[in-house]
């Protein structure tokens, strides 16, 4: 049964809104009878009602707000009935959508002092006391002090359980609750049924404008007591027909032939022309009893259209690979073979101008998978050095906080090594304290000295570097000068040319570098770029070269191959021009083309850009380490991004249909998106192309498009495919819908939904993309 018997209540006029006033996205679990309120019966058929720690919750908790030493305030927090959104208070009444977050949307929760905010504001509470719970995207942490130890760990460990739950809820479950929600809060009158004014407003509410006759059709042909009203089993099939997938059932249809039941040998004819690798009998059999839903079918090894439907919205039956979402490539190789997840600004929550700046963004960033980030180390007041962007109102933090949060929080996600790049404008004294608080605070984990003391100039590996720090920075040369000042190689370093100049002195304290920080530069000793030529004394591996993009863009197009070679053997960081004062991006692929390692990207900034980086190291279990294509590790290689050669593939993609597209406007329920899909390919110059269908009117609930595109690839194995969804406007640019991005060597032939994203990368179902794939390879 689709949602059960459905039943709700009236709400009290004190109580917060719960999911009838409230659009929300997804839920626990189907609901069952046993319950009046459905988000209860939903967590009760999960055993979640009887947990302590949930009913708390659900009671709700006066927990305090702190944002500063003074703005510190009371708040109700109470978890809804769906389970997956939390109602709090707010002083200044605003729409109902304002007054909740998401279980979805949550990407940590920390005890105790975990915080930027809390080790600052927070010292009246014992950490016992405290939590903070941090969110995808730009939104800020909630910093929260409970009445007492134990209520913070309700909820600690209740959002736990929650967030499980969540992850491990399959697409039908999510799609089931996601309506359900709509139909409960469609009940104007909250008496369990549905007029046809009711149904409209339904309609509407999921992204639909249906026709009126074809609408009031559909509803009379549920209406078996012909009451002008919907119940009960009327109501549940007319959801039935409102969520059917007849692109699904003529596909099913087409390989179960006339019983409309799929045995083993017919589903394993379906993955055979999906294009599976190695799929035999077993896997087929495999697959009947993971998601049949019939126990009857199931025990006879027959899949119905209800369990085809659940494998093809599930991870097997995405786009993306499921093999490439855990590490499988080879990370034994040298450093300079691997594509590294890197941060430009990292301390930066905003714009560099007048952003704030906070310790929290590292934190985010390693919790996205980056391995490089940024520290510009300035002189501090009392004798500590700080990070901030220099000659800016961008504010400032100690470099010591920062070395702690890396301590605390670099490999959370990934166990590979991370970078710190150092830009130094700090005179030779508080280097030494930058060089000390490395030392003592991330202790043996920072490298120190060469691994192999037979090739100390070599690059070990990620593998040989699991759980390692390295410092990229300036390295002291042989020889000093005559008043004994201790003078660096001058490395082409970050923003300085972009920036106004600098002081006499403060130049001058530029040029020195001390001996202790000197030291700690084993790996990744910066260097300028002078020659792509060819040197009587060959560069050494561990010499690193930052570059800003107008200058890397320029050896590409001079010296493509050249550069290509030098990225084989030596590490290059390229980041964005000075000029980009909101902290804007620029694309990263012409970077990765020609084989630049560490592409730094804005992290706080969203967009296309950093839809790329995530999409490109998206596989390989999100590591923030992607070993390079073959013609860019090959020290001897002839690719030139800029002439790649005739076409190799051909990429065709069908676009089908999509399924409950978000509402952009969700307190305008007459707002109806006019949805259409466009294909990105981003590769070298010659291959990137962008193709998109016609739009669909007022459909953003199951709009049909079956229209192909197609692409040609010269250089296959650097592509990355980014599928967006925009709203269709005739006198403005279009709305972004949604978006999901991959390598095209980890998109998956055959049927496929693709599962959309938001702007900050977070998690958009039940909305889905239902496409065919074709990739032709010769």
């Amino acid at each position: 049964m689709l949602c059960g018997r459905w039943r709700s209540r009236r709400r009290r006029p004190e109580e917060p809104p719960g999911p009838a006033q409230v659009a929300t996205p997804v839920a626990l679990a189907p609901p069952d009878g046993g319950s009046r309120r459905p988000g209860l019966r939903a967590l009760k058929k999960m055993g979640l009602t009887e947990d302590e720690d949930v009913r708390a919750m659900l009671r709700g908790s006066r927990l305090r707000k702190i944002r500063s030493r003074t703005w510190q305030k009371e708040r109700l927090y109470r978890l809804q009935e769906d389970g997956l959104s939390v109602w709090f208070q707010r002083r200044i009444p605003r729409a109902p959508s304002q007054h909740i977050f998401f279980v979805q949307h949550i990407e940590a929760v920390r005890e105790g002092h975990q915080s930027e905010g809390l080790r600052r504001f927070g010292g009246a509470f014992p950490p016992a006391r405290c939590l903070t719970i941090a969110f995808r995207g730009r939104r800020k942490n909630l910093d929260l002090a409970a009445a007492t130890a134990e209520e913070a760990q309700r909820w600690v460990r209740g959002l736990a359980k929650l967030r499980a739950r969540l992850d491990a809820m399959s697409q039908r479950e999510r799609l089931d609750h996601w309506i359900h929600a709509y139909l409960h809060r469609a009940d104007s009158d909250q008496d369990s049924k549905m007029s046809f004014k009711e149904i409209k407003s339904l309609l509407r509410m999921v992204n639909v404008d249906m026709n009126d006759m074809y609408a009031y059709r559909l509803f009379k042909e549920c209406d078996h007591s012909n009451n002008e009203r919907l119940e009960g089993a009327e109501i549940e099939e007319f959801l039935r027909r409102l969520l059917k997938r007849p692109e699904l059932e003529e596909i099913f249809h087409r390989y179960s032939g006339e019983d409309r039941v799929l045995s083993a040998p017919e589903l394993l004819e379906f993955l055979e022309d999906q294009g599976e690798d190695g799929a035999t009998l077993a896997h087929a059999q495999q697959l009947i009893h993971t998601y049949e839903l019939n126990e009857t079918a199931k025990q006879h090894e027959l899949m119905t259209l209800d369990g085809f439907m659940m494998y093809l919205l599930s991870p097997e039956g995405a786009a993306l690979d499921p093999a490439h979402t855990s590490v499988f490539q080879d990370m034994d190789q040298p450093l300079s073979h691997y594509f590294i997840s890197s941060s430009h600004n990292t301390y930066l929550t905003d714009s560099q101008i007048g952003g704030p700046s906070s310790t929290e963004a590292y934190v985010r960033a390693f919790a996205q998978g980056c391995r490089c980030v940024e520290l510009d180390c300035w002189e501090g007041p009392g004798g500590e050095p700080i990070i901030y962007h220099g000659h800016t109102l961008t504010s400032k933090i100690l470099f010591r906080d920062v070395v702690q949060a890396v301590h605390d929080h670099a490999f959370t996600l990934s166990p590979y090594p991370v970078i710190l790049s150092l830009e130094n404008h700090c005179g030779l004294e508080q280097q030494a304290v930058m060089a000390r608080h490395l030392r003592t605070i991330l202790g043996d984990t920072l490298v120190t000295q060469a691994l192999d003391a037979q090739n100390p100039e070599e690059l070990p590996s990620p593998e040989q570097l699991k759980g390692r720090v390295l410092v990229k920075g300036k390295k002291l040369p042989a020889a000093r000068s005559e008043d004994g000042r201790i003078l660096s190689d001058q490395e082409e370093e970050e923003e300085e040319e972009e920036e106004e100049p600098e002081a006499t002195e403060q130049r001058r304290r530029a040029k020195q570098i001390s001996p202790e920080l000197s030291a700690l530069a084993v790996y990744c000793c910066a260097t300028r770029l002078r020659t792509l030529r060819p040197t009587p004394v060959p560069p050494q591996p561990c010499q690193v070269s930052s570059l800003n993009e107008r200058k890397a863009k320029k050896l590409i197009r001079e010296a493509g191959n050249s550069f290509v070679r030098h990225n084989a053997r030596q590490l290059t960081r390229v980041y964005p021009l000075g000029l980009r004062m909101n902290s804007a991006n620029y694309s990263p692929q012409e970077m990765w083309n020609s084989g630049c390692q560490l592409v730094a990207l804005n992290f706080q900034t969203p967009g296309y850009e950093m839809d790329l980086n995530a999409g490109r190291f998206l596989v390989n279990g999100q590591c923030g380490y992607i070993l390079k294509p073959a013609c860019l590790r090959q020290p001897d290689t002839t690719f030139d991004p800029e002439c790649p050669g005739p076409p190799r593939t051909t990429l065709t993609i069908q676009v089908l249909t999509a399924q409950q597209l978000p509402k952009l406007n969700t307190e305008k329920p007459n707002s109806i998106v006019d949805p259409l899909v466009r294909v990105e390919i981003h590769g070298v110059p010659a291959d990137c192309a962008r193709k998109e269908t016609n739009y669909v009117l007022n459909n953003g609930f199951n709009p049909r498009w079956g229209q192909t595109l197609q692409f040609q690839l010269r250089a296959p194995e650097l592509v990355l495919v980014r599928f967006v969804v925009e709203d269709y406007d005739t006198t403005s640019p279009n709305d972004f819908v949604g978006q999901f991005t991959l390598p095209l060597n980890s998109l998956k032939q055959g049927y496929r939904h693709i599962h959309l994203l938001s702007k900050d990368g977070a998690s958009l179902s039940p909305a889905t993309l239902f496409v065919h794939i074709r990739i032709q390879r010769f």
